[in-house]
């Protein structure tokens, strides 16, 4: 069993064949766009050199097979994923997982939301009982006796979510928009802390959760994930951990990373969360998180092929582990 094993998420922006249609304002992809932003993909998944690596705005699943072909670390990865689906007349992206450690079992996937959750949606007359884009669940084997589950997920955007013609020009159809959004993304989180406590509820299951949250991790719809608020017998019961906070190789405090440069303003939104088993407070704990590493001296340079999303990497150290 390997002593580091490496985990991240990757939001590779809109990645399509050349000419598919993604979104109606924006342009299709060419064949060199197509090639350019490929071959950036491949160098970037070759610089995180992760042994899991998921990926969010997957328009095709062959187009992320182009790009692995082109690696040097991933030509012969697993992959898994689907290609998305047409809901009201436009594409929506989809996830996928590569790995270069094995799979155990199916890999599933999730596109309503569990225990009949639904939720009105103010002003459009219409409920939110669907994640936006669907989570998939994956087994990855460390090792015979050690199986991580790992979720890729993409929770709803912070873009207004407008109805039937409303004027985005006006600051109160932007108002309620807005609100959709919000609680979209809040029903999507509270969906998968309802997957997450299912698995986790009287099963010893190390668990990583990984993807574009679309919110910082101090959002309520991110401590919603986490199961915050919850402690139990031992302290940590179903809690997830934002791996950013409790690595122990570097102070997060002093070492501060962003995933998105939006309107001046460094964020970050794109998450890998974990289970109990990967915090050494932990007596259950079979690894910690060394490090967590960001990839994002791209989104200053604002390169046409590359995404608008730093990649986040975490080291993880098992315990045990043969050096």
């Amino acid at each position: 069993m390997q002593q580091e094993i490496r985990f991240a998420t990757f939001n590779v922006c809109n990645l399509a064949l050349p000419g598919a249609v993604c979104y109606d304002n924006l342009a299709p992809l060419s064949s060199a766009g197509f090639e350019a932003k490929t071959d950036w993909i491949a160098q970037q998944i070759d610089r995180l050199d992760a042994d899991v690596i998921g990926f969010q705005e997957i328009f095709s699943q062959a187009a992320l097979q182009h790009a692995l072909a082109k690696s040097k670390r991933y030509a012969h990865a697993q992959q898994v994923g689907f290609d998305p689906v047409i809901r009201g007349g436009q594409l929506t992206p989809s996830v996928a997982l590569v790995s270069r450690l094995p799979l155990a079992g199916a890999v599933k996937t999730y596109s309503e939301l569990p225990r009949q959750l639904s939720v009105a949606l103010p002003g459009a007359g219409a409920i939110s009982n669907r994640f936006t884009r669907p989570v998939l669940h994956a087994q990855v084997a460390l090792s015979s006796e050690l199986i991580v589950n790992v979720f890729v997920v993409h929770l709803k955007s912070q873009r207004p979510d407008y109805w039937n013609g409303e004027d985005e020009n006006d600051p109160y159809q932007l108002g309620l928009g807005s609100l959709r959004s919000l609680i979209r993304r809040g029903t999507e989180a509270l969906g998968l802390r309802y997957l997450l406590t299912d698995l986790l509820h009287g099963n010893r299951v190390p668990l990583v959760v990984m993807g574009d949250f679309n919110d910082v991790a101090g959002a309520i719809t991110s401590r919603i994930v986490m199961g915050d608020g919850r402690h139990g017998k031992n302290g940590f019961d179903d809690r997830l951990f934002d791996s950013y906070r409790i690595q122990s190789g570097s102070d997060p405090l002093c070492n501060v990373g962003f995933s998105t440069l939006h309107q001046g303003q460094f964020e970050t939104i794109d998450h890998i969360l974990v289970s109990e088993e990967f915090n050494p407070a932990s007596r259950f704990a079979v690894g910690e998180v060394l490090e967590v590493i960001y990839l994002n001296d791209h989104l200053q340079l604002r390169q046409p092929e590359a995404s608008d999303h730093g990649q986040v990497l975490m080291r993880v150290k098992l315990y045990g582990a043969d050096d």
